[in-house]
């Protein structure tokens, strides 16, 4: 049971981590280049698609998953420093501020009607959202690298 849970705690922060990388070097530098309508339009459809069963699994499941192996490894100290530390790392670093930073952000974004808007207001919209967004973003992405590199070190460390 450990060795699997273990197995499939590195699989979920693994695609985690692969996420927020990938969004980073691609969806960000690709809405860098559109119109400030069409930047705030396509994070609109996107937050609302983000929401599904695939995503929720593999975010909610890293998390879960990972304070799972921090018990089953308790009897096995380097092992569990390791683990408990990727839990913590994720669990504030990825989790909270994706709950309390980005979320809030992406509700913000839902509730304003991007048509009624100037192209003025458009832009400091942006400039706020977009700016606080990603900055957000790249202490998850971080944040979820850490805690993946210290899985993977877990793994060498227990054979």
């Amino acid at each position: 049971m450990k060795t699997t849970t273990l197995f499939i705690t590195v699989l979920l922060n693994a695609l985690s981590t692969g996420f927020f990388f990938a969004w980073s070097v691609s969806v960000i530098l690709g809405t860098k280049k559109v119109s400030d309508f069409t930047y705030l339009e396509s994070m609109q459809s996107i937050n609302k698609e983000i929401l599904n069963p695939a995503f929720f699994t593999v975010f909610f499941g890293s998390l879960i998953t990972l304070l799972m192996t921090t018990y089953l490894q308790f009897n096995n100290k380097p092992v569990f420093v390791l683990v408990l530390a990727s839990a913590i790392i994720y669990l504030f670093g990825t989790f909270g501020i994706t709950a309390f930073g980005n979320v809030p952000l992406n509700n913000e974004l839902e509730t304003l009607n991007i048509t009624k808007l100037s192209l003025l207001e458009l832009k400091n919209f942006r400039t706020y959202y977009e700016s606080t967004w990603n900055r957000y973003h790249n202490i998850r992405t971080i944040s979820s690298m850490i805690s993946f590199i210290l899985l993977l070190i877990s793994i060498v460390i227990k054979k």
